[in-house]
This record gives C-alpha cells, sequence and structure tokens, in this order.
C-alpha cells in the first residue's frame, strides 16, 4: 500500500479538485470566496516556517467538505502550504487508516510534514459544528416514523444552508484547525 506521502504526490492539487467538482460546487466556491482568514500572524507565519503540506480525503457530496475544503484552502492559501485531495471512495485502503467513531466520515485532513510523515489527522468537524449537528439529529422522530425521511431531508437542507451562511461555523472550522495544528507544530 502507498505511503500518505506517495498518496499526496498523486493526489489533486485543492483548487483543480474545487474546479472539479459536480456536486455542491456553488455552495463551497461561495464560502471560499466569504471566508476571510482573521489576522493570526502566529498560525499563518508558523505554517510558513514549518511548511507542512496536506493530504485531503474528500467527497464533493460531502456537505462537511463542501464547507472545510473552502476554508481549508484559504487556510493554505495565506500560509502558502500545499493540499491535495484524494477521494475516499477510491481509496477506502487509505480511509479505512483515518476513521471516525468507526465510520468512513470525511473529510479528513492528514498534515504531513517535510519528511512525508503523518504529524496530525483532523476532522471531519468542528465542535460547534459537531453541536448543531448532533443537536438537529436528536430531533428526527424513529427511523420507523413515516415523517423520519421528510425530516431527515429537511434538516439536511437546513445543515447545507447553515454551512454556506453560518460565519460562526466558518471560523469554528478555522479555530479547530488551528489550535490542532499549533499544538503539532510548536513542539
Amino acid at each position: 500500500m502507498p505511503t500518505e506521502q506517495q498518496y499526496f504526490e498523486n493526489a489533486k492539487p485543492i483548487a483543480q479538485y474545487m474546479d472539479d467538482m459536480t456536486t455542491k460546487k456553488e455552495e463551497s466556491f461561495s464560502i471560499y470566496e466569504q471566508f476571510e482568514v482573521p489576522a493570526d500572524d502566529e498560525f499563518i507565519e508558523l505554517l510558513k516556517e514549518k511548511a507542512p503540506h496536506v493530504l485531503m480525503i474528500t467527497e464533493d457530496w460531502c456537505g462537511d467538505a463542501m464547507m472545510n475544503n473552502a476554508i481549508l484552502r484559504k487556510i493554505a492559501e495565506a500560509a502558502g502550504i500545499e493540499v491535495r485531495a484524494v477521494y475516499r471512495d477510491e481509496n477506502l485502503d487509505l480511509m479505512d487508516q483515518y476513521l471516525t467513531n468507526g465510520g468512513r466520515s470525511i473529510p479528513v485532513y492528514l498534515l504531513l510534514n517535510s519528511n512525508g510523515e503523518v504529524i496530525s489527522k483532523w476532522g471531519p468537524r468542528a465542535e460547534k459544528v459537531q453541536q448543531f449537528v448532533m443537536d438537529g439529529r436528536a430531533k428526527f422522530p424513529a427511523k420507523e416514523d413515516p415523517t423520519f425521511e421528510d425530516v431527515q431531508k429537511a434538516f439536511y437542507a437546513q445543515m447545507t444552508k447553515e454551512f454556506v451562511d453560518n460565519k460562526d461555523f466558518h471560523l469554528a472550522v478555522y479555530e479547530d484547525v488551528r489550535n490542532d495544528w499549533l499544538q503539532v507544530l510548536q513542539k
């Protein structure tokens, strides 16, 4: 099996990945255009200094990826680091090494050092976003309930709208990534 660095070397640059999206493309670009990296010299300067690179495991149908990938692209551009994407469903051997609670939840971002070693895994959601999703799902009726599918569909539509429009969520993603990566980069 290839190493994470080998996956990275054969992966798509994030800009090309976003250009090639076939679903949620407009929403992802809307987030990308809205989000501004906060003035944070410490984090961005540390990224510039340490020059890690990021392997992203994603799919364009994923709502979390729609939001997080756009924000990560902005961070990468501000710091001059490279982010490349592989598709989860085409790379299950890789994905299965980075499960979340036993599931193939995406996106997953693997921060690699200059030697190509994984020094951090982040994803699929910021804590604040996870709480929103869990609170929403807690209101679902039982799966056997005839209204379940309608309630679920309505929540997913609301979730997509929140992911696109809620700047607090965008900032929460940034802060979670920042906090995680600062811990490993400052060592």
